[in-house]
């Protein structure tokens, strides 16, 4: 376990560390815990949050063994103690917390107003510095300013080393602020343990990736050889199956993360030559439902490449498959699931192609199955979310030629209560946030057509809301900057017919800006080079534009 309270950083020199596994006594005390963790019991959830990941963080391999000021760096930083239990209402300190701060090796406060106020967490402090005049301090602040959150003891240990950790996204931010307790308490410099840790989340990505093709080559010589009992044969069957709907899947999400879909092309092909080589009237219909996923799966991928007619073949042998499916299972919800899936995906070609009027047979046809879902299960966010796209494929269509104003506002404001019932179903807040900020954005939209500068306005702050707190926990990641894009594009529109050329220009700069970084990032991605020359010619119209008017 691992000690929890109020967060500030390292401050003297430290007693030496413990290699995992091995507590070694100091000349006054043994150290039972690398940490204690102090917190006030307002702040139990940062202080629960930051203790799982101290235990959680492996160290970079380079460094564990090494000998610091603080002994041998482990591998991991167990045990880290944290009460688990608000303080009674007594005079002081319990005997459990007492014995906890004797046997740590070093303190962690978890800073914020609310620990200032807290008398427990200026005791413990007192209490540790009294106990390990030569152990460190370190600090963690997750609210307020130091004067504000540091407890007084612990603002005189600042005094004399005012290096803290600052976790706020205007300060350190939550990844730099945690590396920086792990620095201080097994004591290896800032830069050098950023530099490792860096290096060795990339290999684990390449290698992942590695493992992961690797592992597809030896599916495709499992199921070619004939197996002879058919338990064995299932049981390969299965697990190849998962490995093909993780690589497009999970591995899929991952590679369009950093914009690198192209990555996927081997996979696709060797999954849906796996999918083709099975007799589909002998798989279970687990198996023929998931082989459906892979196919529909890479028909969208071709889809987004342009190649229309080899994009409708697949989703149309999705759909023959998904429709026997269903019709033999009709309140498998798994089966409603995967069906809606297909009617969407030939919806959305269609309407690609300007087949407006198979569009809306399709969209309708995925809204019908997304509405039973719910119906079955109304908590259910994932059926939730279905239900949302299929209302906002309908407000998109309405918006399309030709324009049925009313109508939209109707099926984009439907869209956003779903998809909001969706976000609140869930436990991670941010787990569907960029679909959220999807469809404030076409509510917007929705609004401008039916003459509501307002209202359009308004819905697009909210999804520019959404956008930045995304951008502030993964700044990396290329579809919110896709979005982001796409935003201020939006709102340069909004200035321009306002008769704002100037804020027009400005939010048309910054949409450049980030396209210029997205091509910069991923050359070879040709949807994202088209964007960006799109915006550059309209800046340029806006630009000779305002030239000719002030002429």
């Amino acid at each position: 376990m691992i000690a929890v309270t109020a967060h500030c950083v390292a401050v003297n020199s430290l007693a030496p560390s413990l290699a995992e596994g091995e507590m070694e006594a100091t000349a006054r005390e043994p150290v039972q815990y690398r940490a204690f963790i102090s917190y006030s019991h307002l702040d139990a959830v940062s202080g629960r949050r930051l203790h799982r990941r101290l235990e959680q963080y492996v160290l970079p391999k380079r460094l564990v063994g090494r000998t610091t000021a603080r002994g041998p760096i482990p591998r991991r930083l167990v045990p880290i103690f944290r009460d688990r239990e608000d303080l009674p209402a007594a005079d002081s300190l319990s005997d459990e917390v007492r014995a906890a701060l004797a046997g740590s090796a070093s303190l962690i406060v978890v800073c914020s107003p609310a620990a200032r106020r807290s008398p427990w967490v200026s005791r413990e402090v007192e209490l540790f510095r009294s106990l390990h005049p030569d152990r460190p301090i370190l600090a963690a602040l997750i609210a307020g300013s130091p004067a504000e959150s540091f407890p007084a003891p612990l603002l005189e240990e600042a005094a004399r080393e005012p290096l803290a950790a600052d976790l706020r996204s205007t300060g350190d931010g939550p990844r730099l602020g945690f590396l920086k307790l792990v620095a201080g308490t097994v004591g290896v410099g800032l830069d050098e343990l950023v530099q490792r840790d860096a290096q060795r989340r990339l290999r684990a990505v390449m290698t992942v990736t590695a493992a992961a093709l690797a592992a597809m080559l030896v599916m495709a010589l499992l199921t070619a050889t004939a197996i002879g009992a058919r338990r064995e044969a299932e049981r390969q069957r299965a697990e190849a199956e998962g490995m093909v709907e993780f690589m497009l899947t999970d591995l899929r999400d991952t590679l369009e993360g950093v914009g690198r879909l192209d990555a996927m092309d081997v996979v696709n092909a060797r999954a849906l030559d796996y999918c083709e080589a099975q007799d589909s009237q002998r798989l279970p219909p687990g198996s023929r439902e998931r082989c459906a996923r892979v196919v529909l799966t890479v028909g969208e991928i071709l889809q987004t490449r342009g190649k229309y007619a080899s994009a409708m073949r697949l989703f149309e042998q999705a759909h023959r498959t998904t429709a026997a499916l269903l019709a033999a299972e009709s309140e498998n919800p798994d089966r409603v699931f995967a069906h809606a899936q297909t009617e969407q995906a030939l919806g959305e070609l269609a309407f690609a192609q300007r087949q407006h009027d198979e569009a809306g047979i399709r969209f309708d046809a995925y809204r019908q199955l997304a509405d039973r879902l719910v119906a079955q299960q109304p908590g259910n966010a994932r059926y939730l979310r279905e239900a949302g796209f299929a209302r906002g494929n309908l407000c998109t269509l309405a918006l399309a030629e030709p324009r049925r104003p009313a109508e939209a506002l109707t099926e984009c404001r439907i869209a956003l209560m779903r998809m909001q019932a969706a976000a609140a179903a869930t436990r991670d807040p941010d787990h569907y946030a960029l679909d959220l900020a999807n469809r404030h954005a076409w509510l917007a939209d929705a609004w401008r057509e039916n003459g509501d500068e307002g209202k359009a306005r308004e819905h697009r702050r909210a999804e520019e809301g959404i956008i930045r707190r995304l951008l502030e926990k993964d700044p990396a990641n290329m579809e919110v900057r896709l979005r982001e894009v796409a935003l201020h594009r939006a709102l340069a529109s909004l200035e321009f017919t306002a008769g704002h050329p100037d804020l027009a220009r400005r939010s048309l700069q910054q949409a450049l800006a980030g396209a210029d970084a997205m091509v910069a990032h991923e050359p070879e991605n040709e949807q994202w080079a088209a964007l960006r020359h799109k915006t550059a010619d309209n800046l340029v119209v806006l630009e000779r534009m305002e030239r000719e008017r002030l002429q």
